[in-house]
């Protein structure tokens, strides 16, 4: 049921094993020591996997592992997807996330997945995660779609940078680069346009928001969507305030100690 394999022939063959789909979805270290707990970490628009692999260190006890999406690498040779909903319906199909204790982050719009596929997986009746780790993102119902990912080249970046800030000079000066990045970007707003919210009952598992304190607090805003414990914080900067390694080091503290009061 891949949103892009039904028209292009991208996806993993039918005959594919758990362990190739986890390979092709996951990317993770082994950890040095023993772990008790998974972390699926959703990047944001235009993110790669990388950027969170690299925070295994600075979580004791929890195996990380970065979800993978088509349309960039190493997944650039195929064809990104186009809807939320046909995103969420095959990581639930093809990822094996309840193997064990897991819990998702997500930030902007990777919050946005995490959360999406964390309603798809209790309307599954599979297992859930434990805790939902939400960063920079706006609650649903979100404001209308705008159809970000149909403006020009031009428009399309400078929408992004009004919103997130400013992109590295060398994006708009390296055409190849800039049409790499362009490519991640616009499929990445056409998924966020996609997104169509159903009202269901509140999950029962506890969610914890993140923003930047140069963000708007209503990031925060997540409470109506848990029936359990919920929590809220400002971390210094703005949209990507993790990339500041005191605000990344207050941000890993502040999961740690979500993920630690779960156990």
């Amino acid at each position: 049921m891949n949103g892009t394999g039904a028209a292009t022939g991208v996806g993993p063959a039918p005959e594919a094993t758990t362990a190739d789909l986890q390979a092709r979805w996951l990317s993770g270290r082994r950890p040095k020591t023993q772990t008790t707990l998974d972390l699926y970490c959703f990047a944001h628009a235009g993110g790669s996997a990388g950027e969170f692999v690299r925070w295994a260190g600075a979580l004791p006890g929890v195996r990380l592992w970065a979800v993978k999406l088509p349309g960039r690498a190493p997944r650039q040779d195929e064809a990104p997807y186009q809807r939320i909903a046909d995103l969420v319906t095959d990581l639930v199909e093809q990822v094996d996330f309840g193997h064990r204790d897991f819990a998702f982050f997500g930030h902007s719009l990777g919050a946005l997945v995490a959360f999406e596929t964390t309603r798809a997986l209790r309307r599954a009746g599979l297992r859930q995660p434990r805790a939902l780790l939400l960063s920079s993102m706006q609650p649903p119902p979100l404001t209308a779609r705008q159809g970000v990912h149909l403006l020009s080249d031009d428009e399309l970046l400078a929408q992004i940078e009004s919103r997130w800030g400013a992109l590295p000079m060398v994006v708009h000066e390296e055409p190849d680069l800039k049409r790499l990045a362009l490519r991640y970007l616009r499929a990445d707003a056409a998924l966020a346009d996609s997104h169509e919210y159903v009202v269901e009952e509140p999950l029962d598992i506890p969610i914890t928001a993140f923003a930047g304190d140069e963000e708007d607090p209503g990031q925060l805003d997540w409470a109506a969507h848990t029936r359990t414990d919920f929590a809220a914080h400002l971390v210094p900067g703005g949209h990507f305030y993790f990339r500041d390694p005191q605000s990344q080091a207050e941000l890993l503290r502040l999961i740690g100690d979500a993920l630690s009061t779960e156990n």
